[in-house]
């Protein structure tokens, strides 16, 4: 009986880079250069971050709402990013 391969050959990570670079930059491309408007518009950019926090009203907004909650997200998104690299709690000045 055959053995199996614990990897498939099947979707997008088997491909070789070459081609999964091609993919990639398809989507980039899929967007008119007059449409990339936050790219080039920091102002704009920011107006709309505004706009969608408006959106969600005012007690929804748990991160305004809670500095410590916020903390804990921030930290966690650190981590993620840092490789699981965990610094520790610094203390107040």
């Amino acid at each position: 009986m055959p053995q199996r391969s614990s990897t498939s050959n099947r979707g997008f990570a088997s491909m070789d880079q070459a081609k999964q670079r091609e993919i990639a930059s398809k989507g980039g491309q899929s967007v008119p250069n007059e449409k990339r408007s936050f790219s080039r518009d920091r102002t704009l950019a920011a107006a709309a971050g505004r706009k969608g926090g408006q959106s969600v009203s005012p007690e929804s907004r748990s991160f305004s709402q809670n500095r410590e909650l916020a903390a804990q997200a921030g930290r966690k998104g650190g981590q993620s990013s840092h490789g699981g690299k965990v610094e520790p709690p610094r203390s107040p000045s």
